[in-house]
């Protein structure tokens, strides 16, 4: 089998479906197993520090583990860096076969991070007979000295063993998602696999193939032109994720369209017309379960000719904020669940003949959005309210990087078609 530790709503495991091989995942939370569920995903709900490893020994060809990333990432309060050391010291003391997490934990100022030395007890156990043949390892930038320590013990056991930072945007992912990765085997030379994507494309040359430019926000979605995006307007919640009719302000934006006359629903979706310039966009019906069947998305195109939107990672002073025409800055959420949202901008300077209108309100991204710019497909089935929904989207592995890194060590050709995004 292939073990997948902390599993999430399925990353790894989407993956490995599109290569044709299945992985059993161990996750402890319930919305993330219930994604896992409906996705048809083979799941073990339970704690994996707790989780005995007997089951796999003997049994297991590979094994995958993206520690929980809360105690280490920007989008938390970064306690993993301070506990350092007592991470270290539980892998040492693991690899060696003793067992210290009890002390050790009680000592660590977020208990989430001695969750980065679970694997090295399910390594070291599996390790008695020979197994696993490979390793893939995934988390934050901030843990790449704790892959260095990972990677010198796994040496000492026969590995071969690659370990460094990777840009997903350079492996077709519409996201600047940069993580540590570490990659081992037993049966071939681990390295990295080779970009596909650059942010300037490149030719091919006698020395090699070329790389296409990376894949932006725009192509994901499907929303075709880069200057005319069609974000849905749909409840977005809180960051606990309640109910929320639509985001702020586009109740008004919608208002404003309709006495203006240029709002028409249409059996196909919704249309909004701007008598100034005879623009139409039409948007395509949305995928809320509360939502009518036969209920078009009410869609957010008043004026678009006059703006350029652009996607906003958080509400922070310091957020990232990209052009459609690029691909997302890295997509967390966290404890700012559902505050990245669409800004728009002024297109062109307004002629004489131009009246400007009033800037529209940002619109938040919805969870099939952000799930697209993780290369999850766009009818992927996320489990639990909106909070629950965009918190495992932002901790899940994107599915396509995944692939690149898994490829070779199953022996299989990815086919980048095989991840299509937009419906």
């Amino acid at each position: 089998m292939i073990l997948d530790l902390f599993a999430g709503p399925g990353g790894w495991s989407r993956a490995l479906h599109v290569l044709g091989v299945r992985d059993v995942g161990l996750e402890w939370d319930q919305w993330a197993c219930e994604t896992r569920y409906a996705a048809g995903q083979l799941t073990i709900r339970t704690d994996v520090a707790m989780y005995p490893t007997g089951p796999f020994i003997g049994r297991t060809r590979g094994l995958i583990a993206s520690p929980p990333c809360q105690a280490w990432s920007m989008a938390g309060k970064r306690l993993g860096l301070l506990d350092q050391p007592l991470v270290h010291a539980a892998v040492a003391d693991l690899a060696a076969g003793r067992d210290t997490r009890e002390r050790l934990l009680a000592a660590c100022r977020d208990k989430r991070s001695l969750l980065a030395a679970e694997p090295m007890r399910y390594l070291y156990a599996l390790n008695t007979v020979g197994e696993p043949d490979w390793v893939a390892m995934e988390e934050v930038p901030d843990v790449l000295p704790l892959w260095k320590q990972y990677a010198a013990i796994l040496r000492g056991w026969g590995f071969s063993v690659w370990y460094g930072i990777l840009n997903a945007a350079n492996f077709g992912v519409p996201q600047t998602r940069r993580r540590a990765i570490l990659l081992a085997s037993r049966v071939r030379t681990a390295q990295p696999p080779a970009p596909t994507h650059a942010q300037v494309g490149e030719p091919d040359t006698l020395f090699g193939p070329g790389r296409v430019r990376w894949v932006s926000m725009a192509e994901a979605l499907g929303w075709g032109a880069t200057d005319r995006p069609v974000p849905t307007v749909c409840a977005g919640g809180g960051p606990g994720g309640g109910p929320e009719p639509f985001p702020s302000g586009s109740r008004k934006a919608l208002s404003d369209a309709r006495e203006r006359g240029s709002w028409t629903p249409r059996a196909a979706g919704v249309v909004l017309q701007s008598r100034s310039q005879g623009a139409v966009a039409v948007a395509r019906p949305g995928t809320r379960k509360n939502r009518a069947a036969d209920a078009p998305a009410p869609t957010f195109t008043a004026e678009a000719h006059h703006w350029s939107w652009s996607l906003r990672s958080n509400n922070q002073a310091n957020a990232t904020v990209r052009p459609l025409s690029e691909p997302a800055g890295t997509l967390f959420f966290g404890h700012r669940a559902n505050e990245c949202a669409w800004v728009a901008e002024p297109a062109s300077a307004p002629t004489e003949s131009t009246d400007t209108p009033a800037v529209p309100d940002p619109i938040r991204i919805t969870a099939r959005e952000a799930g697209l710019l993780q290369t999850f497909p766009a009818d992927y089935p996320w489990a639990g309210n909106k909070g629950q929904q965009f918190s495992q989207i932002g901790n899940a592995v994107p599915p396509l990087l995944a692939g690149r890194l898994l490829a070779p060590h199953l022996g299989v050709a990815l086919d980048p078609n095989d991840f299509t995004l937009a419906a």
